[in-house]
């Protein structure tokens, strides 16, 4: 598989069907959560920016990897307890619904993180 990709179409259009309707769902529900982040390609997967990374995501061949950082796994460890979770990714199978409700709290976690960091850098800054 090509591991570099220029734009998120192409990401998705490398794997068979299944991941790419899991892929394709997963998109438009993060861009409808957040629709003022960009989308771009970083360490080869899809990434989602605002105020910075938000989060990452990636195709596997059982799996979805969703990448939100250490902090938003550990705040939300009760609830991620039916996935594996390494330090700061989540599995979610690609045979079973994606958990679109603790997606958006995942996602919005995130935002509200590089809102409090983009607001105490600007203080700084102004400073």
């Amino acid at each position: 598989m090509d591991t570099h990709f220029t734009d998120i179409d192409s990401y998705i259009d490398s794997f068979p069907v299944p991941a790419q309707d899991k892929l394709k769902e997963l998109r438009q529900f993060l861009r409808d959560l957040v629709p003022a982040a960009e989308e771009t390609i970083k360490y080869a997967i899809p990434t989602l920016v605002w105020e910075g990374n938000l989060v990452h995501y990636a195709a596997f061949r059982q799996h979805i990897g969703f990448y939100s950082l250490p902090t938003s796994i550990k705040s939300f460890a009760e609830e991620l307890t039916p996935y594996k979770t390494g330090k700061g990714s989540i599995r979610f199978a690609l045979d079973k619904p994606l958990p679109l409700d603790l997606i958006r709290k995942l996602v919005l976690f995130r935002v509200e993180e590089n809102r409090q960091r983009s607001a105490t850098k600007n203080k700084v800054n102004a400073s």
